[in-house]
């Protein structure tokens, strides 16, 4: 299951994932990972979360991102949820490949039987229209 959490820069999209992320690891009787683009939310996570920078392992691009989710899951089993933060600046800002990649990473959830929540800086009308059935508003 996939969703997306959209809106401008400062409309509180990180906050929500945050707090999504917290309610998740502490329900989950499994694994949580949070990926973001740089080291900024270090403190604000929970410890049990396992936080994985993108641009310490140079995921750069929407084909290196999904490669690294579906690597967590070939590697761990357990994880039952993962966010992600600044899912369009870790993949380049292409929103065509966006859509693709969200579709690619909906039948990997379906096979990993996983949550999935990713913040995307952009307004619905500026993404593909293929993935507006994931979309939740702040």
């Amino acid at each position: 299951m996939i969703t997306l959490i959209l809106g401008k820069k400062g409309s509180g999209k990180t906050k929500r994932l945050v707090a999504m992320c917290e309610e998740a690891t502490v329900a989950s009787k499994g694994n949580v990972v949070f990926i973001e683009k740089g080291e900024t939310l270090t403190f604000n996570l929970n410890h049990q979360t396992r936080l994985a920078v993108a641009e310490e392992y140079g995921v750069a691009g929407f084909d290196a991102l999904y490669g690294f989710i579906a690597g967590l899951f070939a590697g761990n089993y357990d994880i039952t949820d993962v966010f992600v933060d600044q899912t369009l600046k870790i993949g380049g800002g292409d929103v065509e490949a966006f859509g693709d990649f969200i579709e690619k990473l909906a039948k990997l959830g379906d096979k990993v039987s996983a949550k999935m929540v990713l913040s995307v800086s952009a307004d619905q009308d500026e993404i593909p229209e293929k993935v507006h059935g994931y979309v939740e508003e702040l």
